[in-house]
């Protein structure tokens, strides 16, 4: 019975597509990885300085003081520190960032995949032969008579 489970899934793992999936999964978080750096460490500070020289990751509201220290906090690290409990509206909408971008540059390369899938779908010639119904040997599309069979074609 072990053994037969153990074969099963090892037939599982090794189909193409769980294996293309788990690579996907991957890279696609190391994509993240990316695109949450480029948000926060190239997006943002210049986004911080045309509004004002704000930083957004410390973008937040205190909901309950910290038990070791009461505000105000200038940062969400000293909020934290302090113990306080916060509403991080700073690192949402660093999230929201990363996430439209994670989504464009996937729409960016569906898009650009559909394109080259159309390109070899007009590629393809138009045929030239069809099947006789009758004796269904291959004869040229515009044949009203089987050559092999002789069947009227022409109905």
């Amino acid at each position: 019975m072990i053994k037969n489970i153990a074969s099963e899934f090892k037939q599982f793992v090794m189909r193409g597509n769980v294996i293309d999936m788990a690579v996907g999964i991957i890279i696609g978080g190391a994509f993240t990885k990316i695109v949450n750096s480029m948000v926060a460490d190239i997006l943002m500070p210049p986004l911080g300085l045309l509004m004002g020289q704000v930083d957004f990751s410390n973008w937040f509201v205190v909901i309950k003081e910290g038990a070791e220290a009461a505000g105000p906090y200038t940062t969400l690290a000293a909020a934290q520190a302090a113990g306080a409990t916060t509403l991080n509206i700073g690192n949402l909408l660093n999230a929201v960032i990363s996430f439209l971008i994670v989504a464009f540059c996937i729409f960016i390369l569906i898009k650009g995949i559909n394109k080259l899938n159309r390109k070899k779908e007009e590629a393809a010639p138009a045929p030239t032969t069809k099947e006789c119904p009758h004796c269904f040997s291959t004869i040229d599309l515009r044949a009203t008579k089987c050559p092999n069979c002789t069947a009227d074609l022409s109905k």
